[in-house]
């Protein structure tokens, strides 16, 4: 296949072209390069993908709608994975137009651009961010999502209702991934594993928000993209679905904090705080819809997860064996 990823710079948009180079596929990759973190972080995976044969990088944004025009006569993609987007659910609340133009212009324009040029699926990433304020669990695709408490979260679902009528109009099949609190190698600076992970090497205390109260599906990104490659290939598909992609387990945050403790050999300093605007006490995936249609399979616990997050994060920063970079 040649198929277009955008937010290869990003973090499971790298992990995702990766394997399908590996695989022998064609990969062009669309990102803009913000600041929302460190740049840094993203120009070391774009020069990884650069490495590999069959990759293509392009450096562009989803609001330029020209731009997208031209990339997509130029390559005509079947299938499309839209990944770039404004992440975080907290900076949402402190900027929230910045989440209008990539979360629902840029969307917008991929919509646009793949009914126009022949795309036969889209798959994109959508959020458990849309079960908003639901307090049943495990969360389903068939619960009700118009109960939203972040702006993030209300990007997400209005990108789903997008879909949704790009497939009733036009015929486009989409696909929506609802990721839940994905980590691993190459994560994100702004992802409280990455910042746990930095302040207790540092010795200084991590913030704990609703007193420890919390509990989230932690789902490797090795599963994720198990799951995004398996919606490129599934043959039984609906024209427009959804799925929850989970490790369909609810784990403790202070779970997570002791197996990044065993990992770095500290233990954290804990600053117990009460719950953030925006923020929910549980998330936890029914991934059925996902196991029937997709094979979706997750595989990895956090007992193995973490670990492996520590060691790419001190090998990255250059920590050695006493904590110091």
């Amino acid at each position: 296949m040649k198929v277009l990823i955008t937010g290869t710079a990003g973090f499971i948009g790298f992990h995702l072209a990766s394997k399908l180079l590996a695989e022998g596929h064609e990969v062009v990759g669309y990102d803009n390069f913000n600041d929302y973190y460190d740049v840094r972080l993203k120009e070391a995976r774009h020069r990884r993908l650069e490495a590999l044969p069959g990759y293509h990088g392009v450096r562009g944004d989803l609001c330029d709608g020209e731009a997208m025009t031209r990339l997509f006569q130029e390559h005509r993609f079947e299938q499309v994975v839209h990944l770039a987007a404004q992440a975080g659910v907290r900076y949402s609340i402190e900027r929230p137009f910045v989440y209008l133009k990539s979360n629902l212009e840029g969307f917008l324009n991929i919509l646009e651009v793949c009914r126009h040029h022949g795309t036969r699926r889209l798959v994109y990433a959508s959020s458990s961010s849309v079960y908003g304020s639901n307090t049943k669990l495990p969360f389903s695709e068939d619960d009700r999502v118009d109960n939203q408490i972040s702006l993030y979260g209300a990007t997400k679902k209005s990108n789903e209702l997008m879909a949704h009528v790009y497939s009733h109009l036009y015929g486009l099949q989409t696909v929506g991934m609802r990721f839940f609190t994905v980590y691993g190698p190459w994560g994100r600076p702004d992802m409280a594993m990455w910042n746990f992970t930095k302040d207790i090497l540092a010795g200084k205390s991590i913030p704990v928000f609703n007193y420890g109260e919390m509990q989230r599906d932690f789902t490797y990104v090795a599963d994720i993209v198990a799951g995004l490659a398996a919606s490129l290939t599934a043959t039984t598909l609906d024209q427009s679905e959804v799925f929850n992609l989970g490790n369909n387990r609810s784990e403790k945050l202070l779970d997570m904090i002791a197996e990044i403790e065993k990992a770095v050999g500290r233990k954290a300093v804990l600053n117990l705080l009460p719950m953030q605007p925006g923020d929910v006490p549980a998330t936890y995936a029914d991934i059925s819809r996902a196991q029937a249609k997709l094979g979706f399979q997750p595989i990895t616990p956090i007992s193995v997860g973490v670990p492996n997050f520590v060691a790419w994060y001190k090998e990255y920063h250059g920590v050695t064996a006493s904590g110091a970079p």
